[in-house]
């Protein structure tokens, strides 16, 4: 396997060049090609296999579809025929993912399925701007040494800095935790580069002590597929546990409201999800840990190591401060939301107007706008991020992310999502309240993976609430663990904006996402299936 080659040890040669691994690290490179990764012989012809079967698949599979002769609406078998392509243009990657989303939204274009500024429309979702905001406060913390200076005082807390285990363990639950009121996006976001820091010092005391090779590749280790791992999944995780915890949750609760008249508190929401989250954090952390395995368990020589660098940072510079201080107003501005909507309830006019006006994307662009006004020296006009600096953030991920927002409107402005529930209910003869709770978490989380999670509740949850009325069964538990299944998208970048955002590393390769994803999926349906119905009943939700 990769990281299992690539961290081996081995003696070094005079051929051999040390690896700069904060270059590699924290220079921020995030999507890199085929040539630019550094792979054994047979993980080079596994990855070329791989993308020159994804030239010939992906257009067979589109092709083949929309020549079926199949009873369905034109616009909506030409959209199923390019999304069957471009997923697996996704999961083969004959091109870079961000751009095999391009492809597919250009193909919906050219096919007709909709006009172009329909098609266009839902890139400029508020989650795009949080997203370009939300990367341009990461690039700060790693230009300025924020998030090394972080990294080093996490890493001198007493036991957690020597051992990586404790440290995958402890990013895991401060992401579960925040993402249960912080927008999991944002909690992603401003971890990450917290994440990478450490990762940065990890990596080089693995290279120090001769653990890898000293022309290893720091971001090809499974140490950091695994703490990267844990951010993305732990924030999907902690997000189900409070109803203001992600955008699901509120379009989910909303709808369900709408269609049956019963509203579930927030008490209600978090008695009922508590377990669920506790038992698939347990999980989460076991199974990541396996697949993922870290070349080290123990860090000897951590604590001398960290203080011997944090000497050298100094106390903190000018332009440090005033990249906290963007970062904390971006932050507060996250947390205002929530607030009111604890305070006031989120049937609040008050709720409303500042949830409007006050979205992640507003929050995010306002503090990397300060980044641009604070300044470092005012008498040279020079102030703590300049537009270069900003230029080399992950745009692919961004372009990457609003693909999947342009697909998941499409799938419900065709009606092509109505159309896959309606006939595999049908086809399978789904009846009773079980089987409908098992069919929305398993269509929940198939749209999840190819679209977005947002999405997958918008889509999802409209389709589940008629067809538990049609059959007789009370809808509010389908339907809300339909909404918590949307939040169940593990195996693609384009399922969830966390799973951009640390795919964007570049420290998680598509193969290991997805491998360790579809253990996650298998277990969340699992849990969600098993536990949701009884905590309802205990909660006293739905009928």
């Amino acid at each position: 396997m990769a990281a299992e080659h690539d961290a081996s040890p081995g003696p070094p040669t005079a051929e051999s060049t040390r690896t700069d691994v904060e270059k590699a690290l924290l220079g921020g490179a995030t999507y890199r090609s085929l040539g630019e990764q550094r792979l054994s012989p047979a993980e080079e012809r596994f990855e070329k296999g791989r993308r020159l079967v994804g030239w010939f698949l992906a257009p067979a599979v589109a092709l083949l579809f929309g020549l079926l002769p199949l009873d369905m609406d034109g616009a909506q078998q030409s959209l199923g025929a390019v999304l069957l392509g471009v997923i697996v243009l996704w999961i083969c990657e004959p091109v870079p993912i961000p751009v095999g989303g391009l492809i597919g939204v250009s193909a919906i274009i050219l096919l007709g399925v909709a006009p172009s500024d329909e098609v266009l429309a839902p890139f400029g979702s508020t989650t795009v701007f949080t997203f370009i905001g939300a990367f341009i406060l990461a690039q700060a913390m790693l230009k300025h040494g924020v998030a090394q200076r972080v990294a080093f005082f996490v890493l001198g807390l007493p036991g957690v800095g020597r051992s990586t285990v404790r440290i995958i363990l402890a990013f895991g639950g401060i992401t579960c935790l925040l993402s249960a009121f912080v927008s999991n996006t944002a909690t992603v976001a401003m971890l990450m580069p917290t994440a990478i820091g450490i990762l940065a010092v990890v990596a080089r005391l693995m290279q120090d002590r001769g653990v890898v090779r000293p022309d290893f590749d720091p971001m090809r280790v499974r140490v950091g597929a695994a703490l990267m791992l844990m951010l993305a999944y732990g924030a999907s995780v902690g997000g189900l546990l409070t109803s203001v915890g992600s955008p699901p949750n509120l379009i989910g609760r909303g709808l369900i409201e709408e269609a049956t008249g019963e509203r579930i508190s927030f008490a209600q929401w978090t008695l009922a999800a508590l377990p669920i989250c506790a038992l698939m954090f347990i999980v989460l952390a076991a199974v990541l840990l396996l697949i993922n395995r870290p070349e080290v368990r123990q860090i000897e020589g951590v604590e001398e190591y960290v203080r011997a660098r944090r000497a050298e940072q100094g106390p903190m510079s000018r332009a440090e401060k005033n990249t906290v201080v963007a970062f904390a107003v971006t932050v507060a501005l996250w947390l205002v939301p929530a607030v009111v909507g604890l305070a006031a309830g989120t049937d609040s006019s008050a709720y409303t107007t500042v949830d409007d006006r006050l979205n992640e994307g507003v929050a995010a662009v306002i503090g990397a706008a300060l980044l641009f006004i604070l300044p470092v020296n005012w008498s040279r006009q020079e102030t703590t991020m300049t537009w270069r600096d900003a230029s080399r953030i992950d745009w692919g991920t961004i372009l990457l992310f609003g693909t999947g927002i342009i697909f998941g409107a499409m799938l419900s402005s065709t009606g092509l999502a109505k159309t896959i529930g309606e006939n595999a209910s049908d086809a399978l003869g789904i009846g009773s309240s079980f089987a409908i709770t098992a069919f929305a978490v398993v269509l929940a989380i198939i749209i999840s993976e190819t679209t977005s999670n947002t999405a997958s509740a918008a889509v999802v949850v409209p389709i589940v609430i008629p067809l538990a009325v049609a059959t007789g069964v009370d809808p509010v538990v389908p339907a809300l663990a339909a909404t918590f299944a949307a939040s169940f998208g593990f195996m693609l970048p384009v399922s969830t904006p966390q799973n951009a955002i640390v795919y964007g590393t570049g420290c998680v390769p598509i193969t290991r996402m997805i491998r360790s994803g579809i253990t996650f999926d298998v277990i969340g349906a699992i849990l969600i299936i098993g536990l949701l119905p009884v905590m309802a009943a205990a909660t006293g939700i739905g009928g």
